[in-house]
């Protein structure tokens, strides 16, 4: 799969983006490709704007967005991307909430973190921590973007995710 990956920091960039770098590094191991990679701060415009040039590039099948899933007032990924989904995967956020909860606790409801589907790519939004994205990556993420995982995984249902 081609992977884009996008930093929503109003204080990370390339010299310091920790959680991004790991999910760079986890889609290479996995042997998928990055498609690209940006930082922008926390302005749900210009996240609408870069998300919708990666949404109408077909050549990206997914988008993994770290950071601005928070509860506090520049936290905007969600106001931001959600408008544009075609479908949401409630799934996603319940379990890695789940998950998180067993790592931090209580902390884990204050995660905003999502998925969906815009125009046939997947969208997963996870907090701006490095550990947030490795246990996304490493129990959900990995095993979903897997086409030998069974009974069923986003990599192999891609094809068919613009079906009419």
């Amino acid at each position: 799969m081609r992977i884009a990956i996008l930093t929503v920091s109003d204080s990370r960039n390339s010299a310091d983006d920790s959680s991004g770098d790991y999910l760079v590094g986890a889609i290479g191991a996995a042997g998928h490709v990055l498609h690209e990679r940006a930082w922008l701060p926390d302005d749900k415009y210009l996240l609408r704007a870069m998300l919708s040039q990666w949404i109408a590039d077909p050549g990206c099948h997914a988008v993994l967005m770290t950071g601005g899933t928070g509860f506090t007032g520049r936290d905007s990924t969600p106001e931001a991307i959600t408008p544009l989904l075609d479908k949401l995967m409630p799934g996603f956020g319940e379990s890695f909430r789940a998950l998180s909860f067993a790592d931090i606790g209580t902390a884990a409801l204050q995660s905003r973190a999502f998925a969906g589907l815009a125009n046939g790519t997947i969208i997963v939004a996870l907090p701006g921590s490095t550990n947030a994205c490795r246990l996304a990556w490493s129990k959900i993420l990995c095993h979903q973007f897997d086409a030998a995982t069974r009974p069923c995984n986003l990599a192999q249902l891609q094809s068919r995710f613009l079906e009419q």
